[in-house]
């Protein structure tokens, strides 16, 4: 049995959500929450939070002890990028592109 969680359109890059997801993998989610709580960089707190509501989607299926969960999987997959620019000298203008990110928690049972 697995549950999952998605977080969409997070204003942060997906490569920095990768970071902080490859360190929870495979873990109980009750080290996995404690690991987290941790880390200081703003995608932990977007990982904790989407870790968090998978907890609870679980918590909503009848047969499913929350003890034996497990994190499965994280992926932080790209989302649409919002494109800006910045006046630069002479007269320029350079691009800022402000990536996001569609968060996804699978926890699975033992």
């Amino acid at each position: 049995m697995e549950v999952r969680a998605v977080a969409k359109y997070v204003r942060i890059s997906p490569q920095k959500v990768r970071l902080i997801s490859d360190a929870i993998k495979g873990k109980p989610v009750e080290k996995a929450l404690a690991t987290i709580k941790f880390m200081p960089q703003k995608a932990a707190g977007i990982v904790e939070k989407v870790l968090r509501s998978a907890v609870a989607n679980a918590d909503q299926v009848p047969d499913l002890d929350i003890d034996d969960l497990v994190v499965g999987n994280v992926t932080a997959d790209v989302g649409p990028s919002l494109k800006r620019f910045r006046a630069r000298a002479r007269g320029r203008g350079t691009r800022i592109i402000k990536r996001t990110s569609h968060v996804t928690v699978v926890l699975t049972e033992v």
